[in-house]
């Protein structure tokens, strides 16, 4: 039966807002307290910015991972936390939590789901992502066939006249990417001073210098449009002349809007659009709601995915005590603790996997 527009509610531990990096890890630290977990992203896909916004970069500082795309490291946090069957239920928000006489929370989803949970943990990020838009006529018809706001398959540009717009690491990145498949790229910026990283502007300018793609400082003024296709650009350089720039696609990485979105009405403490946490367990201003990863705020806080995976573990263990307070919780260690290992799958004693959450139900 789906459980999509039901009358049942799915019963849980604990739901988890946020399917990127730090939260699935979450699932994966709460599993091996025995508790369950469901999952929820806006996105249609799990691995959050990793996967959205830089699937194929490199990222370094991964303990015992030299270096991995993040595409591979959302895959190996997947292939992690598989033993706890986790449920995944993308493409919707959260649209509603509230706290229970019970201590536990009725949550409920943009789709319809509804959730009787113990705990709520945040793992969004800083909020819902939205691109910054171009501001022109028409641009928006144009969105997913020649105007794109991020690259999900860069195969697509082979052989294109490509302009793209930005001064960040994203436009510079994708910059460097495709020259390598374009038949031509124009990379547009309103200044000459860049975002990106210093070694990334330098391989740009040496390419320009080689007459390998070409740099205009300027502003786009408007869209050149013929027989209902978007044929290019007129943008005003800084000398004052309007060029125009043909192209197959245009590329716009201007950065994101970052959205609290429903999260700022659940009562939270909240620094600017960051949640005020304690550090002894991730646990909000309210009793039962946790903030793991870069949505959270505390003194000395570092937004590395290092440190969310720390947030995850801590945050664990204060869901459990918020589900079960003063029940003594032994610290074991996977590599000696039978238990442990029943729960992961990997002894040959009767196995303790915990259960899918989203068998259990309840009527509302």
């Amino acid at each position: 039966m789906s459980l999509e527009r039901s009358k049942f509610a799915i019963v849980t531990d604990a739901v988890i807002v946020g399917a990127g990096p730090i939260g699935l890890f979450q699932v994966f630290e709460l599993g091996l307290l025995g508790l369950r977990a469901e999952v929820i992203d806006s996105l249609p896909q799990i691995g959050g910015q990793c996967t959205e916004l830089y699937p194929d970069k490199p990222i370094y500082d991964i303990p015992a991972i030299p270096v991995c795309t993040a595409r591979e490291l959302i895959e190996r946090l997947a292939e992690q936390i598989r033993p706890f069957s986790a449920g995944l239920h993308l493409g919707q928000e959260v649209t509603e939590v509230k706290p229970r006489a019970d201590r536990r929370f009725d949550v409920a989803t943009s789709r319809g789901l509804r959730f009787d949970t113990g705990a709520v943990i945040i793992a969004g990020g800083v909020g819902s992502f939205q691109p910054r838009r171009l501001a022109l006529a028409n641009a928006e018809r144009y969105e997913g066939e020649s105007l794109h706001y991020r690259v999900k398959d860069p195969s697509q540009f082979a052989g294109k006249d490509l302009v793209i717009l930005g001064g960040g690491d994203s436009a510079l990145d994708w910059t460097l990417t495709l020259v390598e498949k374009a038949r031509s790229v124009v990379l547009i910026h309103r200044r000459s001073e860049f975002r990106a990283a210093p070694a990334s502007v330098q391989r740009m300018l040496a390419l320009r210098d080689a007459g390998r793609l070409d740099f205009i400082e300027g502003q786009v003024q408007s869209l050149v449009e013929q027989d209902g296709a978007l044929r290019g650009l007129r943008v005003a350089t800084r000398d004052g002349i309007t060029r125009a720039v043909d192209l197959d696609q245009l590329l716009v990485f201007w950065g994101l809007h970052p959205k609290l979105g429903p999260i700022a009405q659940w009562g939270l403490e909240l620094h600017r659009r960051t949640v005020a946490v304690s550090t002894a367990s991730f646990q909000t201003s309210v009793p039962g709601i946790f903030a793991v990863g870069d949505i959270n705020d505390y003194p000395g806080k570092k937004k590395l995915i290092l440190s969310g995976f720390h947030e995850a573990a801590l945050a664990a263990f204060g869901a459990r005590e918020h589900l079960a307070p003063g029940e003594k919780v032994h610290l074991q260690y996977t590599t000696t603790s039978p238990l442990l290992q029943r729960r992961l799958g990997v002894s040959a004693q009767p196995s303790e996997v915990v259960a899918p959450a989203r068998d259990s139900v309840r009527r509302a």
